[in-house]
């Protein structure tokens, strides 16, 4: 039988990197029937073995950091350096999931209270069993392994479905794990389309699925997932703001800004894309960003648009904003293909498609506000809430509008350093998506709580869940009760 393949490109020069097959339906249940068995073998391993074999699989990731990041440049274009960060990102987050999961969802003891004082309560969280994970490709290491070693680390086995355009980095991931892990397949890379992806979302013994991608396409898979009730954590796209108060460090915020919206040509789903900036520093603001931005030339600093059909959107954008707004570096001229110069755009309207849209682009629109409470109210009027940026002097100002931006994380006098912090979750609302990847509440949100209750001698007096019980056991209750939670707090 012939094997049908596609390839994969670089998109800087349009030269093939690799070919991988199309895995039909068929392959991706066999995939998920070797999948149900490692998970077995897995879980029954126990946290520190899993500890140690992860801390393996981390070493062989080091010790081939730069092939990776090499494959990581050919796949997506984006340079050798960005590529180097991404993965030395991803080896802490596999360290922080490895040492960390014994301790956050072992088994431990819970209190009772009063009422259930012959109890004994315990509290843990089990593997799921098969995780499947759809991967983006503007991070194809980092964004996916965000749910892959939380995954692993929880006791799940892991089918990964990565990008069509990023499917050998995919599959060298699971390479890279078979030699910490020869045993058991417990992580698997299938290569394809949508649908193969759609297959693996359909799979009724997949127990989650863990998506990243646009808000569109999280619907096509949340439909799928909904045949077979299969829970699902989504991290779509996002378009971030980033406040600048009247007592910023202008300088820093501008370096900052520029890095946020440029770094990786635009395409991270955390990336800035629209900037409110208080009057008082506006003019120094805008002075210092346009000269940095200057600075910066697509293909030496950032590398191509990944995905040719993302071209279009950005240039619906650009040509949108300045044509309503006022541009001030670059314009519709910024687009020559593969490559987006950087594009700043001022006083574009808030209804506009390049205000309300993800971009996903080297693009920045920039806002004049009254004050920090305008610039909050701005940034909060979007459908997305990923992340955010405060840049002030200010601490607890700062803080109290980090806290108040509609968003699933905010950086303070920094950009995007809440995605470095393995402790931290990472996840969004509204047209963002639902649910935690990294952290704690990464563990758990690919677990089952199990919750047991054991008695440890019968209540004397008062035996409630019996059809014995008299009227004399209700009245002890009550009388409880009321000593209690009978008093009103003032």
């Amino acid at each position: 039988m012939t094997t049908v393949t596609f390839d994969s490109l670089n998109p800087a020069t349009g030269q093939v990197v690799g070919s991988h097959a199309k895995q039909d339906a068929q392959a991706v249940r066999e995939a998920v029937t070797l999948a149900e068995e490692a998970a077995r073998w897995w879980d029954e391993l126990g946290a520190a073995e899993r500890r140690r074999r992860l801390l393996d699989y981390k070493a062989v990731i080091t010790g081939q950091l730069r092939p990776l990041a090499e494959l990581v440049h050919q796949e997506t274009g984006k340079p050798v350096d960005d590529a180097v960060l991404e993965i030395v990102l991803t080896i802490t987050h596999l360290d922080w999931a490895a040492r960390n999961a014994g301790k956050v969802l072992g088994r431990r003891r819970v209190a009772t209270g009063l009422v259930g004082l012959n109890l004994q309560a315990t509290l843990e969280y089990l593997p799921l069993g098969v995780v499947g994970v759809i991967g983006p490709w503007n991070y194809p290491v980092f964004t996916p392994m965000g749910s892959i070693s939380y995954a692993l680390a929880a006791g799940n086995a892991v089918v990964f479905k990565p990008s069509e355009l990023t499917p050998g980095v995919g599959v060298r991931l699971a390479e890279l794990f078979r030699e910490a892990v020869p045993e058991r397949p417990v992580f698997q890379t299938v290569t394809g389309l949508g649908e193969t992806g759609a297959a693996l979302a359909g799979d009724p013994r997949v127990k989650k699925i863990a998506f990243t991608g646009s808000t569109a396409t999280a619907k096509r898979v949340m439909a799928a997932c909904a045949e077979n009730l299969t829970p699902i954590v989504a991290e779509c796209g996002g378009k971030d703001a980033f406040i600048v108060d009247a007592d910023a460090d202008v300088p820093a915020a501008a370096d900052a800004c520029l890095w946020g919206a440029l770094s990786n040509a635009g395409q991270t789903c955390v990336g800035v894309e629209r900037v409110y900036v208080v009057d008082q520093v506006y003019e120094p603001f805008m002075r210092e960003l346009k000269a940095r931005a200057e600075q910066v030339r697509a293909g030496e600093h950032y590398g191509p648009i990944t995905m040719p059909a993302q071209l279009d959107v950005i240039r619906r954008h650009i040509d949108e904003a300045v044509t309503s707004g006022k541009a001030v570096t670059g314009g519709p001229e910024s687009v020559r293909a593969p490559y987006v110069d950087p594009v700043i755009v001022e006083d574009v309207p808030e209804d506009s498609a390049a205000v309300r849209e993800e971009t996903f682009g080297p693009t920045i629109t920039v806002r004049r506000t009254r004050d920090a409470h305008e610039a909050l109210e701005l940034a909060n009027a979007s459908a997305y809430g990923l992340g955010g940026t405060v840049f002030s002097r200010d601490t607890r100002r700062a803080a109290r509008l980090a806290r108040l931006m509609r968003s699933g994380a905010t950086a303070v006098n920094s950009v995007i350093s809440f995605a470095g912090v393995p402790s931290l979750p990472f996840g969004g609302v509204g047209d963002s998506g639902f649910g935690r990847i990294h952290g704690a509440d990464g563990l758990r949100e690919f677990t089952r709580p199990k919750a047991v209750a054991r008695q440890r001698f019968a209540m004397p007096g008062m035996n409630l869940t019996s059809f014995s019980r008299g009227a004399d056991d209700l009245e002890r209750l009550i009388r409880m009760v009321t000593i209690l939670h009978g008093r009103r707090k003032r």
